[in-house]
């Protein structure tokens, strides 16, 4: 199942953490890379794990707060690049970047070429249905509802697992209607235009908790992947960035990010 997606990219430089993640770094049980200047590469065309902010033309997203804050803890000073998803393994490997990121899923057949971190997410999408939904209950009986519609990103994990694990892997099927933003998505579910949005379940959850009954999960999870950082073959930042991402973890920066960005940006688009 094709799991990237194309967008314009550009060049920049970031460097300051959010305020938001003011907790402590537990700098002392850490690595300390005094200073390392490290580039990291990405493709900006995955929201909301980084993308260019369309009102602002910031380089935002989950990653990059993550990033910055695991750069803060270790010590190091990071420059952001920009390629296609098509250069980056490749790019990785030869060393051009020390660093790879833009939602890659972590498969052994990549592993020859690039070694990964630790992952730092688990995706997973869930059916997110209108409360009076009683037409199917999951993905194989919506499928089998030829009526129904789905609404979804062109190009982004909704819109490949709706292709290839909801419906008959085209990618014209007629059933898939496409909206500019996440959040288009749940106008046009709540409004009856569409009958399946597929989400994210942290952000799922987020909307239910929100609607007032008026939406609900059905189904199991579809389209599980883990995510990982990507570092050239026999690189030494790849057991300080697990180190980081471990704490990052146990204190609970990643599970703030994940309301930010799956919950809070989201229900906001």
């Amino acid at each position: 199942m094709p799991t990237r997606r194309t967008l314009l990219a550009a060049l920049a430089v970031l460097s300051a953490a959010p305020a938001f993640l003011s907790l402590p770094a537990a700098a002392a049980d850490l690595p300390d890379l005094k200073g390392r200047a490290v580039t990291v590469v990405t493709e900006n065309a995955y929201p909301p794990l980084q993308f260019v902010d369309p009102k602002t033309g910031q380089q935002i997203g989950w990653e990059y707060d993550a990033l910055n804050e695991i750069a803060k803890r270790l010590n190091m000073v990071i420059t952001y690049q920009n390629t296609s998803w098509d250069a980056m393994i490749q790019a990785v490997s030869d060393g051009q970047y020390d660093i790879g990121t833009t939602g890659i899923t972590i498969k052994e057949e990549r592993k020859e070429k690039v070694d990964f971190s630790d992952p730092y997410m688990r995706s997973e999408q869930f059916m997110l249905v209108r409360g009076d939904e009683n037409r199917f209950t999951d993905a194989k009986s919506f499928s089998a509802f030829t009526e129904g519609l789905i609404g979804a990103q062109a190009g982004t994990t909704p819109f490949y697992t709706a292709v290839y694990e909801v419906l008959d892997g085209n990618e014209q099927n007629s059933r898939i209607k496409l909206f500019e933003t996440f959040g288009a998505t749940v106008q046009a579910l709540k409004a009856g235009d569409v009958d399946v949005v597929l989400t994210d379940g942290t952000a799922g959850k987020g909307y239910v908790e929100a609607s007032g009954g008026s939406l609900k999960i059905i189904g199991g999870p579809l389209g599980s992947e883990d995510f990982g950082f990507i570092f050239k073959k026999g690189s030494d930042l790849v057991a300080p960035v697990n180190a980081a991402i471990a704490a990052l973890k146990a204190d609970g920066t990643l599970d703030a990010l994940n309301k930010k960005w799956f919950v809070d940006y989201k229900m906001g688009q």
